[in-house]
């Protein structure tokens, strides 16, 4: 079996173009570093630098892939170029008319034609089945979801990313990030009975924040990781999106290979490791045997605190599963301690299992009994009420959830109070009916090693056609055309549509849930709901107004990778986002859709601009060039002020931009390239 590309770039250091620049011959490098240099096609490995990477794996799943296959089919590319694209269906699986059906329809024919194997509806959320039945180490991953990173636990480079950047790198294009820096935590210890990857995966948000990762990567190392199974590290990246980092990663050893073997994949295994004196911009130590149980508790996933903390606080409704602890590890856990017992009387209990191989072992093993006689509701292996499709808690309730995001309205009921907890800590809950310490039930766990062997049934995943031109590809009536934006004049007068404040999230932009979902393939619709639980008459406005901004404050896009969070506001005439920052994917994505994220110099300038006020911005194709841009701001009683906003966008962005977003400038590269050729 040939080496992974870690391996092989570590050990050979070959030419540059797709393998590792010259430069970085004999210096120690960390395993970010080496999985990059294995994979760089354009650029330099210094920090802060743009670089464009050679993608082997694609993921979408059914939220945002229907859009990333339009975008891929106005490219004019007849098949992927990647070794392996997959879609999935696991958020719009609630088929409560016919929109969500269409979409699963198009996407398994548009699948079927450009050879993208398909997951079907049912057959598991896409982390988990990418994890258990396509994920290599060594293999750079992106996927039009902000959860990707999940597969660092495996030794993958991954990235959320907005559709468009999936669909670039499906047709054989690079994936454009700036060179992150690399924070190493050095884990010690073992953990403790009761305390679990989810604590570990909320003390690093307590201690770095969700704005802590942003522009960087999260590389686990230390003895303590040799204690981690794979599912268990997989829980720990996939909550790495919370930080707002780049990605996360951990090394491919012994536990890995132990993994993909039980997969029946052993072959895909090659071990991966930072060399002993790599350099980090920082290393944070801790100590597994300190850990204690804990939880994030409402509207963020940094406001950490320890549950013995928050005893005797009464629970409405427990939900388990979701991408980040759906695993049969954490389910076998979970049965366990509900084994001969029955919930309290006033909760409501929900279990996802993640994927239909770990439903197959739960009912094989008897677990799925410990969880129907506890009084369990048993859900489709999906999403489910992680994106609000259904389970939503009750008024004001309190809902104790495995899942990675309590914001604010996410589970479906705007005032619901909800806590991110280990699974652990949700049965103990249940079993209760108020937030409960699990260490404090006197309960016998035992230990749930990872297992010999895993069942393996590929049946509800379907390979691409041989020959995609056999295949018709079918678009239901809801499935309209993807936004395309305008090229970029040297002025725009923008009356401001919205202001909001600090941690916008891409859910305060575009909602999910049930209600919304469906219309993901169809941007006018999808628009009457845009910002609607920050300003229900933004849509309207923002039409009235034909060109418009917006301005925010800190960490503006925070959360999903969703490009509607930036193609719905193109639709709706936004041309610039104003705010004291921005989270990474989505300003990607707002440059993406041709929009201008635009920081402001002075963050408290922000304050100052009220809904209505108009901003004129002048020169902007040398602002673009020079990195500043000077700002006219006349507010509604005539005063006039100026201001200076910041645009540190690369060469590439800004032809994007002035092109009018990736999709023009991809058009027209590829005109280009049939026209020469």
């Amino acid at each position: 079996m040939p080496a992974a590309p870690g391996t092989e770039c570590a050990n050979s250091m070959t030419e540059h173009g797709g393998k590792c620049d010259r430069e970085m011959e004999n210096k120690s490098m960390n395993l970010t570093e080496k999985l990059i240099a294995a994979h760089l096609v354009e650029g330099k490995m210094v920090q802060g630098e743009e670089i464009a990477l050679r993608i082997d794996q694609t993921l979408t799943q059914d939220a945002t892939g229907t859009m990333a296959y339009l975008e891929f089919e106005a490219m004019g590319i007849d098949r992927v170029r990647t070794e392996r694209s997959v879609a999935y269906v696991d958020h719009n699986t609630l088929q409560s008319g016919f929109e969500n059906a269409d979409d699963h329809r198009y996407i398994q024919t548009v699948a079927a034609k450009h050879g993208i194997w398909y997951s079907r509806p049912g057959n598991g959320i896409c982390h988990q089945v990418h994890l258990e039945r396509f994920g290599i180490p060594g293999k750079t991953l992106i996927g039009s979801d902000s959860h990707t990173p999940t597969a660092g636990g495996l030794g993958m480079l991954a990235f959320g990313a907005g559709g468009l950047d999936v669909a670039v790198a499906m047709g054989g294009g690079a994936y454009w990030i700036r060179m992150p820096a690399v924070i190493r935590v050095e884990l010690t210890g073992e953990l403790p009975p009761f305390v679990t990857a989810k604590d570990l995966s909320l003390e690093i948000l307590r201690i770095l924040s969700v704005r802590g990762g942003v522009g960087k990567v999260i590389e686990w190392g230390g003895p303590g990781v040799e204690t981690l199974t794979v599912p268990e590290r997989a829980t720990v990246t996939n909550m790495g999106a919370e930080l707002g980092a780049t990605t996360s990663v951990f090394p491919s050893d012994e536990q890995t290979r132990r993994f993909l073997k039980a997969q029946g994949r052993e072959e895909d295994y090659s071990p991966l490791q930072a060399d002993p004196d790599a350099v980090y911009e920082r290393v944070i130590p801790i100590n597994l045997s300190e850990l204690e149980p804990l939880a994030a508790c409402p509207h963020m996933p940094d406001n950490v605190v320890p549950v013995r903390t928050l005893a005797d606080i009464a629970v409405d409704q427990v939900c388990i599963g979701s991408c980040t602890n759906s695993s049969l590890q954490d389910l076998r856990k979970a049965a366990a301690m509900l084994k001969n017992h029955v919930i309290a009387d006033r909760v409501s209990l929900s279990v996802s299992p993640g994927s239909r191989q770990v439903l197959s072992m739960l009912s094989a093993c008897g677990d799925l009994d410990a969880f129907l006689h506890a009084g369990a509701r048993i859900l489709e292996c999906a999403c489910g009420p992680c994106i609000g499709m259904g389970f939503s808690p009750g008024s004001a309730g309190v809902s104790l959830r495995t899942f990675n995001r309590n914001f604010e309205g996410r589970s479906g009921t705007r005032d619901a109070k909800v806590y991110l907890v280990s699974p652990e800590t949700a049965v103990a809950s249940a079993l209760t009916g108020h937030i409960t310490d699990p260490r404090s039930l006197g309960i016998e766990l035992g230990s749930f090693p990872l297992l010999d062997h895993y069942r393996i049934d590929d049946s509800g995943i379907i390979p691409p056609a041989a020959d995609g031109e056999t295949v018709e590809v079918l678009r239901g009536p809801n499935i309209r055309e993807v936004p395309i934006g305008e090229a970029l004049p040297d002025s725009l007068r923008l009356p401001v549509a919205l202001t909001v404040g600090d941690n916008i999230t891409t859910d305060h932009i575009m909602p999910a849930g049930a209600k919304i979902l469906p219309y993901r393939s169809n941007v006018p619709k999808l628009s009457q709901f845009c910002f609607e639980v920050c300003d229900p008459g933004f849509s309207e406005r923002a039409k009235a107004f034909g060109n418009c901004a917006i301005v925010g404050g800190q960490n503006y896009g925070q959360g999903s990778s969703r490009e509607h969070a930036a193609l719905v506001p193109l639709y709706l005439g936004v041309r610039a986002v104003l705010a004291a920052g921005f989270a990474r994917i989505h300003a990607a994505n707002l440059i993406n859709a041709g929009i201008l994220p635009l920081t402001f110099e002075n963050p408290a300038d922000a304050a100052g601009i009220r809904q209505s006020d108009v901003i004129t911005l002048r020169n902007l194709h040398q602002g673009l060039a020079d990195g500043r841009i000077r700002a006219e701001i006349e507010s509604t009683d005539g005063e006039k002020r100026e201001l200076t906003l910041t645009c540190a966008f690369t060469e590439r962005q800004r032809r994007m931009l002035l092109a009018g977003g990736l999709l023009n400038l991809t058009r027209s590269s590829l005109d280009s390239e049939e026209a020469e050729a």
